[in-house]
């Protein structure tokens, strides 16, 4: 019987390159300048797994919704904030 192999720590593939999303307390501590500078990087960020969606590429697809509600809570404060 052959001697078994030992694993090595697999690399685990993580998620795409998505931009770190800021919690809500930081969104409130944001001036409208920096509030429009993630809003625009959010949505840069969503066209992207819109295209790897349409490619076949993007197999976590509930990464979708979640940036579609990050980018309605920026514009929310963006509005309150008038």
């Amino acid at each position: 019987m052959a001697p078994k192999k030992t694993t090595t720590s697999k690399k685990v593939k993580s998620a795409p390159a998505a931009t770190e999303r800021k919690s809500l307390n930081d969104l409130k501590a944001l001036d409208r300048t920096e509030l429009a500078r993630e809003l625009e990087s959010a949505r840069r960020e969503l066209y992207i797994f819109t295209m790897k969606k349409n490619l076949g590429e993007l197999k976590q697809s509930h990464l979708l919704k979640s940036q579609r509600q990050y980018i309605a809570q920026i514009s929310t404060f963006l509005t309150s904030s008038l």
